[in-house]
C-alpha cells in the first residue's frame, strides 16, 4: 500500500518509506491511500486471539511491504515479555452494563502511548533496512508529557538511531518529568522548552521544514524522523486496540456481532480519536466517536462549529497530556472527510498558521456532526470525576481519564443514546498523584515521588514497578532552551 502526503497527494511513498520520514517534507501528513476493509469474518477470527496476533493482523493490512511473520515477531517483542503488566495488553474493565473502559497503562511508562511506542522502533528498524538506509535516524519529539518517556523507552539503545526529547518547562508532572530525566540509554536526549507544549512541538515542525538543517545532518550522517503521532507509524498500532476492544466485548457476550460500540477518548493531539476513527472507516461497528477536551478546548468549539482557532488563552491544567492548542491530527481527518482533497487541507493548514485560525466548508461541518460529538470538562469536573467514580465504583481513574468520563456523561444527558460506550483510560492514576489524592479527599504530603506511597496506602491499589522504581534514580538530564532556540539544541545533540 502507498503513502501520500495531506498537502501534496502527487507524493507517493512505500510503508516502510512513511514509517521513515516521520513527516512529509512539504509539511503534511502521510496518509494511506486507501483503507483497507474488515467484515464480521475478520473480526470473527480475533475474538479468541491474543493481543499480539490481532496486532499483527491488522498491521498488515496497512504495512504490505512487511510480511506477517515479521510483524507477528514485532508484536511479541512490543507486547510479550512482561513489558506489560497483564497478559491481555490492554483490557476492557466494565463499569456498568452499557459502560466499560479501555485500560491502555498497563506498559513499560504506565501510559497509553506505550501502546505505540513499544512498537514504532521495530517498525521503524526494519524500515531503514527496507529502505536501504545508512545514516542514523535521530527521532525528534514534542511531548506533553506522556510521548517523550515511551518514545525514549522504546527506542533506547536501538541500533543506527538517536532521539532527542523536548517538553514543556513546569508543563508536566512531577513523575512524568522524573520519567523522563532519568532516562537510561546512550542514545537518548531530554530538553525542557520555555514555554507550552504548542511552542514544543511547533519547533519540531520548524525544524523537520528547514532544509538547511536537514542538509546539515545529512553531511553529519543523520536524517530525521518523528516518534510523535505525525508518524503513520504511531496512529495504526493505536488502530488495534479499538478492534481489539471490540473483540473482548464479543468474547464476553457483552454485545452481539455487528452491534454499534461508542468510543469517548480524551485527546489534545487528536492522534488517539483519530485511530478510533480509522478503525471506523475500516469496518469496524462503531456509533458516535465522543470527543472529551479539558479547558483547552479548542476542538469541543471546532466539532461545534466548524471553525478551528488556536487564539485563546492556553490553560495549564491537572491533565497536561491534553493542554493543547494545536491538534496536528486534525489534518488526517480534515483530509479524508474532503475527499483526499490535498489543495483544500493545504488552504486550511495555511491559514492556521497565518491567521491562527480557519473554517471547513459546510460538506465538512456536517460530515463531522454525523461522526462525532464533543465536549470539554473543566477542572472542578475533573477532581469531582475522581471521587465519583473512587466512590461509587471503588475505580481509580486519572485525570484524564476523568475528562472522558465527565464527557461521556454530557453526552448521554444531551442525547438520551443509551448504546454500549467504552471511554478510553490513557493513564496510570500514580502519574498525577498530587491531583488525584485532593480529588478523593486526602492532603498530598509533599509533591514528588513520595506521594506514590501516599496513594497506594489510601487506595491499596498496587503501584505499577517502574514508577516505584524511579523513587532515589539519578538525575541525568538538566538542559533548559528558549523555543526559539531549539535547533540549536538538535545540532549541538547531533555533532
Amino acid at each position: 500500500m502507498k503513502y501520500y502526503s495531506t498537502r501534496d497527494c502527487t507524493l507517493r511513498y512505500e510503508a516502510a518509506e512513511a514509517v521513515k520520514m516521520g513527516l512529509s517534507r512539504d509539511g503534511g501528513l502521510l496518509t494511506p491511500v486507501e483503507i483497507p476493509q474488515i467484515d464480521e469474518a475478520f473480526l470473527q477470527s480475533l475474538v479468541r486471539a491474543r493481543y499480539q496476533e490481532r496486532a499483527a493482523k491488522v498491521m498488515g493490512l496497512y504495512l504490505t511491504d512487511y510480511t506477517y511473520e515479521e510483524l507477528s515477531a514485532f508484536a511479541e517483542n512490543a507486547y510479550g515479555g512482561g513489558k506489560f503488566d497483564t497478559d491481555a495488553v490492554a483490557p476492557v474493565r466494565t463499569v456498568d452494563e452499557t459502560t466499560h473502559c479501555l485500560e491502555l497503562w498497563h506498559g513499560p511508562t504506565s501510559a497509553f502511548k506505550d501502546m505505540a511506542l513499544q512498537m514504532l522502533p521495530q517498525l521503524l528498524s526494519a524500515a531503514l533496512r527496507k529502505t536501504g538506509e545508512d545514516k542514523t535516524v535521530c527521532i525528534l519529539v514534542a511531548t506533553s508529557g506522556d510521548t517523550g518517556k515511551a518514545a525514549m523507552e522504546g527506542f533506547a539503545d536501538v541500533p543506527q538511531t538517536k532521539i532527542l526529547v523536548f517538553y514543556p518547562k513546569d508543563g508536566v508532572s512531577a513523575v512524568q518529568e522524573a520519567q523522563m530525566v532519568t532516562q537510561e540509554g546512550d542514545n537518548v536526549g531530554v530538553c525542557a522548552v520555555v514555554g507550552n507544549f504548542d511552542d514544543a512541538q511547533s519547533g519540531v515542525k520548524r525544524i523537520f521544514s528547514d532544509v538547511d538543517i536537514r542538509n546539515t545532518l545529512a553531511d553529519r550522517g543523520y536524517v530525521l524522523s518523528s516518534a510523535n503521532s505525525i508518524n503513520w507509524g504511531r496512529i495504526l498500532p493505536q488502530v488495534v486496540y479499538y478492534i481489539s476492544a471490540y473483540c473482548d466485548l464479543l468474547r464476553d457476550g457483552k454485545i452481539t456481532m455487528g452491534q454499534k460500540v461508542n468510543f469517548c477518548v480524551p485527546t489534545g493531539n487528536f492522534g488517539d480519536i483519530l485511530a478510533a476513527y480509522y478503525a471506523k472507516r475500516m469496518g469496524l461497528p462503531v456509533g458516535k466517536l465522543i470527543c472529551a477536551s479539558n479547558r483547552n478546548d479548542v476542538l469541543t468549539d471546532f466539532l461545534r462549529t466548524g471553525v478551528y482557532d488556536r487564539n485563546r488563552p492556553f490553560h495549564t491544567t491537572m491533565s497536561p497530556s491534553m493542554d493543547i492548542l494545536v491538534s496536528s491530527n486534525l489534518e488526517r481527518l480534515l483530509f479524508d472527510l474532503s475527499g483526499e482533497n490535498d489543495a483544500e487541507v493545504r488552504g486550511y493548514m495555511d491559514a492556521l498558521a497565518k491567521d491562527g485560525k480557519y473554517e471547513v466548508s459546510d460538506a465538512i461541518k456536517a460530515k463531522l456532526a454525523e461522526q462525532y460529538w464533543g465536549g470539554f470538562c473543566g477542572e472542578e469536573g475533573t477532581a469531582a470525576t475522581i471521587a465519583e467514580y473512587y466512590r461509587k465504583h471503588g475505580y481509580l481513574i486519572d485525570t484524564h481519564t476523568a475528562v472522558a468520563v465527565n464527557v461521556m456523561e454530557q453526552y448521554r444527558a444531551a442525547t438520551g443514546d443509551e448504546a454500549v460506550t467504552v471511554f478510553v483510560s490513557t493513564a496510570s492514576p500514580y502519574k498525577f498523584c498530587n491531583h488525584v489524592l485532593t480529588a478523593i479527599g486526602e492532603t498530598p504530603a509533599g509533591d514528588g515521588m513520595e506521594l506514590l506511597d501516599q496513594l497506594h496506602e489510601v487506595s491499596g491499589v498496587p503501584v505499577p514497578k517502574r514508577l516505584a522504581a524511579l523513587k532515589g534514580k539519578a538525575r541525568r538530564f538538566d538542559l533548559t532552551a528558549e523555543k526559539q532556540n531549539m535547533e540549536n539544541v538538535v545540532l549541538d545533540f547531533l555533532k
